[in-house]
């Protein structure tokens, strides 16, 4: 089973909101999955992210995977930086 941290498409055409998910590989982009962690609106002006850091890292530390997107906003939030702290110091 391969778990996938990726964003999920909600909202209107041509007015895109997402949700970031944690899901199996195989489930389809917008489907089933198992956890949903935060939200990102890039049509805000800075563009809008939350995220339960916590739960976040605590995915990144049982091998799930995030997507390009993900990673970059993870990279942005600060999280990637905390997951390899984490990871040097065991």
């Amino acid at each position: 089973m391969s778990v996938k941290i990726r964003l999920k498409r909600m909202g209107a055409k041509k007015a895109p909101f997402y949700r970031l998910v944690v899901a199996e590989s195989r489930f389809p982009r917008d489907g089933r999955f198992i956890e949903e962690i935060g939200t990102y609106n890039p049509l805000k002006d800075p563009a809008q992210f939350t995220i339960d850091e916590a739960r976040a890292l605590h995915w990144l530390s049982t091998g799930a995977q995030p997507s390009d997107t993900v990673r970059h906003l993870f990279h942005q939030a600060g999280i990637m930086k905390k997951h390899h702290e984490a990871r040097q110091s065991k």
